[in-house]
């Protein structure tokens, strides 16, 4: 009882702050320079006894019983708290379902009747902790890679581009490819996630230009994977499963033209800037070689005539964040958390009395004399 009432005398002077993502959640406090842990966006089904990703859901019911059950496994279970009257920092995609936020708000002030909600936008967030206002944000997730540039603190939505290029995307070729080659091994997500950690690495562009000629160079080494059952894991399985990021697509599209594309959309006078403070985050960027291919695919994409006409740019620079890229987000919100703004938060009572979360974008809600946030 002394220790569950020492945390909840924590808990009151500090701000949770979440970012809850297609694959994993971060969780911690406001003001910490790291979240308290990581965990899967997943759930045990009571019905069905099954486990459930949070993101596939059938409809805003089926998510509506998922949110809670996620949500009480990370308060009472990994925060170790009671939500009730708690203040609570969301990080959240500008491209996030409106249906997943508002079911989100729903879960936190009537089933959890937490205090107050502030959402924030995972991009811009990103950028507060470089110390600056202008960055070229990529993240590259588990379902997709987002791009939104952010310049002297605004988000330029009209240049926002996404692909369906990350972690999903390798870990579907993995499978494919696992699935020939040891068919006696029960391949699961958990599984192929560890092997694309521990032993596969993005190639150098020169040697993927000859994978697939009949020039290609010999693959890297095999190597043996421990387990259960060990098996042995293919070089070129290695070497080949992150390259669907750099494929083009039939609109010539893939994670270095997002990069372009976007500079393109954005103001003349804007466009050196943001090609000199690009920022990755997502957990897919943090593979080994990511960076340094990407740099590459630029700078040969910048002398192709696709983009030599339309952008006079000759280098680009990269931050390196003070964390790790796949809680970048989080510390963002975690800085941001620390600050006392309170027409900034959703309060329970105005949410209970309007039912609906403030859409920042709106003009009809930045209106202060027709809508307060702070009542």
């Amino acid at each position: 009882m002394l220790r569950y009432e020492g945390i909840r005398y924590v808990s009151e002077k500090q701000v949770v702050v979440l970012d809850i993502g297609c694959a994993y959640t971060k969780f911690g406090y406001a003001g910490e320079a790291a979240p308290r842990g990581i965990i899967r966006t997943e759930v045990k089904c009571p019905e069905t006894k099954e486990i459930r990703q949070i993101f596939h859901y059938k409809d805003t019911q089926d998510l509506y019983q998922l949110l809670v059950e996620f949500i009480h496994q990370l308060f009472f279970k990994h925060v170790v708290i009671t939500p009730k009257d708690i203040r609570v920092v969301v990080i959240e995609s500008l491209l996030s379902p409106t249906q997943f936020r508002d079911t989100l708000a729903k879960v936190m002030f009537r089933h959890f009747e937490i205090g107050s909600l502030m959402i924030l936008p995972s991009h811009l967030m990103a950028t507060s902790s470089l110390g600056t206002d202008t960055a070229l944000v990529l993240d590259v997730g588990y379902q997709e890679a987002t791009l939104i540039p952010i310049y002297k603190g605004v988000p330029v939505l009209k240049a926002w581009q996404a692909l369906p290029l990350a972690a999903q995307a390798v870990h579907q070729y993995i499978n494919q490819e696992l699935k020939t080659k040891v068919p006696d091994v029960d391949i699961t997500e958990k599984l192929i996630e560890d092997i694309k950690v521990r032993t596969c690495f993005v190639t150098t562009l020169e040697r993927s230009n000859k994978l697939e000629t009949d020039d290609f160079p010999a693959p890297p080494p095999s190597v043996k994977y421990p387990g259960r059952k060990s098996f042995e894991i293919p070089g070129y399985i290695r070497e080949k499963s992150f390259e669907v990021l750099w494929e083009r697509d039939n609109d010539n599209l893939s994670i270095p033209t997002m990069i372009l594309d976007a500079i393109v959309k954005c103001s003349i006078d804007s466009r050196r800037e943001l090609a000199e403070n690009i920022l990755l985050i997502g957990g897919t960027t943090m593979a080994k070689g990511f960076v340094s291919r990407l740099k590459t695919e630029l700078l040969t994409l910048l002398r192709s005539n696709l983009y030599s006409e339309k952008l006079k740019l000759t280098t680009f620079k990269f931050h390196t964040a003070p964390s790790k890229p796949n809680y970048t987000a989080w510390l963002g919100g975690a800085i941001f958390g620390t600050a006392d703004l309170p027409s900034r938060y959703i309060t329970k009572e105005n949410y209970l009395q309007l039912n609906r979360v403030p859409d920042w974008v709106c003009l009809v809600d930045n209106q202060k004399e027709t809508f307060s946030y702070n009542m």
